[in-house]
């Protein structure tokens, strides 16, 4: 997997650049995302009340202590929002478009202090029917806890720029 994460600019000065090219994803290969994320109880208040959320198993301790879990369940729009946004800057960050996510998986819950990791394997790409500059890439990410644990899965489907559109 090529990714230069440094362009020159002028003598002795580089840019950082984040993101692949189509031509960087090889079907196969796997990019570990790091560092990890550990979940807060804001994050999880926050983010549940942003998306209109309201229930209690991720807002009301009190109520969460009298399920199964104990304790407050950190809500799967937050699980799904950090685990993807942890691949924008090697996966997406050049990316035209995302076109969709598919086969999400909750797998374990996420529960406040957890912290989560996430990896990326590269499933398919393809050329552009109707874009001669770009391809489609297909991944497969995973999020794990500091277990170990896989928490979520999911499918994502993007658009991207060829190299040769890039200079």
């Amino acid at each position: 997997m090529k990714n230069n994460s440094f362009h020159t600019v002028g003598p002795g000065i580089y840019r950082e650049d984040s993101g692949m090219v189509y031509e960087d994803y090889v079907p196969g290969e796997v990019v570990e995302h790091r560092p990890g994320r550990t979940i807060t109880m804001t994050d999880n208040v926050w983010s549940s009340l942003l998306c209109l959320n309201q229930h209690p198993l991720h807002i009301d301790a009190v109520y969460a202590e009298q399920t199964r879990f104990g304790k407050i369940v950190v809500s799967s729009l937050v699980t799904f929002g950090i685990v993807n946004g942890m691949t924008v800057s090697t996966i997406s960050a050049k990316c035209v478009a995302n076109l969709g996510w598919d086969k999400v998986r909750l797998t374990a819950p996420v529960f406040v202090g957890d912290t989560l990791y996430a990896q990326t394997r590269i499933v398919s790409r393809r050329e552009s029917g109707t874009r001669p500059d770009q391809g489609i890439v297909t991944v497969h990410t995973t999020g794990r806890n500091q277990d170990d644990v896989t928490v979520i899965e999911f499918e994502r489907t993007i658009l991207v720029p060829k190299q040769e559109a890039q200079q």
